[in-house]
Protein backbone atom coordinates (compact mmCIF):
# COMPACT_ATOMS: atom_id res chain seq x y z
CA UNK A 1 0.00 0.00 0.00
CA UNK A 2 1.33 3.42 -1.09
CA UNK A 3 0.97 6.47 0.91
CA UNK A 4 -1.05 9.08 -0.21
CA UNK A 5 -0.58 12.89 0.46
CA UNK A 6 -3.10 14.16 2.90
CA UNK A 7 -5.35 16.84 0.68
CA UNK A 8 -6.88 17.99 3.52
CA UNK A 9 -7.51 22.04 3.40
CA UNK A 10 -5.15 24.33 5.76
CA UNK A 11 -8.17 25.83 8.41
CA UNK A 12 -8.85 29.39 7.07
CA UNK A 13 -6.62 32.08 9.01
CA UNK A 14 -8.73 33.84 11.53
CA UNK A 15 -9.29 37.71 10.18
CA UNK A 16 -6.32 40.05 12.29
CA UNK A 17 -6.54 43.42 11.25
CA UNK A 18 -3.55 45.46 11.16
CA UNK A 19 -2.54 46.99 14.78
CA UNK A 20 -3.32 50.10 13.89
CA UNK A 21 -6.00 49.54 12.59
CA UNK A 22 -8.34 50.73 15.50
CA UNK A 23 -7.30 53.75 15.55
CA UNK A 24 -7.35 54.43 11.56
CA UNK A 25 -11.29 52.72 12.08
CA UNK A 26 -12.02 55.24 15.48
CA UNK A 27 -10.52 58.49 12.67
CA UNK A 28 -12.73 57.65 10.09
CA UNK A 29 -15.55 57.40 12.09
CA UNK A 30 -15.02 60.58 13.90
CA UNK A 31 -14.72 61.98 9.61
CA UNK A 32 -18.10 60.68 8.92
CA UNK A 33 -21.49 62.56 8.76
CA UNK A 34 -22.19 60.13 11.15
CA UNK A 35 -19.83 60.68 13.80
CA UNK A 36 -22.24 61.63 16.69
CA UNK A 37 -23.93 58.19 16.70
CA UNK A 38 -21.22 56.15 15.34
CA UNK A 39 -18.64 57.44 17.64
CA UNK A 40 -20.10 56.42 20.80
CA UNK A 41 -20.99 52.87 19.53
CA UNK A 42 -17.36 52.47 18.24
CA UNK A 43 -16.22 52.94 21.89
CA UNK A 44 -19.00 51.12 23.73
CA UNK A 45 -18.28 48.18 21.33
CA UNK A 46 -14.44 48.42 22.19
CA UNK A 47 -14.73 48.98 25.40
CA UNK A 48 -16.75 45.51 25.71
CA UNK A 49 -14.52 43.84 23.12
CA UNK A 50 -11.42 44.59 25.54
CA UNK A 51 -13.11 43.42 28.53
CA UNK A 52 -14.04 40.32 26.74
CA UNK A 53 -10.62 39.94 25.31
CA UNK A 54 -8.87 40.35 29.14
CA UNK A 55 -11.58 37.39 30.11
CA UNK A 56 -10.94 34.82 27.63
CA UNK A 57 -7.22 35.69 26.97
CA UNK A 58 -7.92 35.91 23.25
CA UNK A 59 -7.84 38.81 20.63
CA UNK A 60 -10.99 37.19 18.74
CA UNK A 61 -13.50 39.75 20.51
CA UNK A 62 -11.43 42.78 19.48
CA UNK A 63 -10.47 41.59 15.73
CA UNK A 64 -14.41 40.72 15.40
CA UNK A 65 -15.23 44.69 16.88
CA UNK A 66 -12.87 46.00 14.06
CA UNK A 67 -13.97 43.93 11.33
CA UNK A 68 -17.59 44.19 12.22
CA UNK A 69 -16.83 48.04 12.20
CA UNK A 70 -14.71 47.82 9.46
CA UNK A 71 -17.75 46.05 7.25
CA UNK A 72 -20.27 49.01 8.42
CA UNK A 73 -17.83 51.60 7.17
CA UNK A 74 -17.45 50.19 3.44
CA UNK A 75 -21.38 49.36 3.51
CA UNK A 76 -22.33 53.04 4.53
CA UNK A 77 -22.32 54.05 0.85
CA UNK A 78 -24.63 51.22 -0.46
CA UNK A 79 -27.01 51.87 2.50
CA UNK A 80 -27.25 55.41 1.30
CA UNK A 81 -27.70 54.93 -1.99
CA UNK A 82 -30.62 52.35 -0.98
CA UNK A 83 -32.13 54.74 0.96
CA UNK A 84 -31.79 57.45 -1.04
CA UNK A 85 -33.50 55.16 -3.92
CA UNK A 86 -36.68 56.18 -2.22
CA UNK A 87 -37.08 52.37 -0.98
CA UNK A 88 -36.48 52.67 2.42
CA UNK A 89 -37.21 49.81 4.41
CA UNK A 90 -35.45 50.86 7.34
CA UNK A 91 -37.44 48.68 9.86
CA UNK A 92 -36.66 45.66 7.46
CA UNK A 93 -33.29 45.76 6.80
CA UNK A 94 -31.11 42.74 8.60
CA UNK A 95 -27.71 43.94 9.77
CA UNK A 96 -26.42 40.31 9.21
CA UNK A 97 -27.83 40.45 5.52
CA UNK A 98 -25.59 43.74 5.05
CA UNK A 99 -22.24 43.09 6.43
CA UNK A 100 -22.81 38.97 5.97
CA UNK A 101 -22.04 36.39 8.18
CA UNK A 102 -19.44 36.62 10.61
CA UNK A 103 -16.16 34.28 10.20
Amino acid sequence: MSAQPDHTPAPATPYAPAPGAPAELRAQLRADRRAGQWVPAFERDWAKALDDARHTFSLTPLHEAVRTWQLRVAAAPDVDAYLDSGRDETGFVDLDDVLGGRP
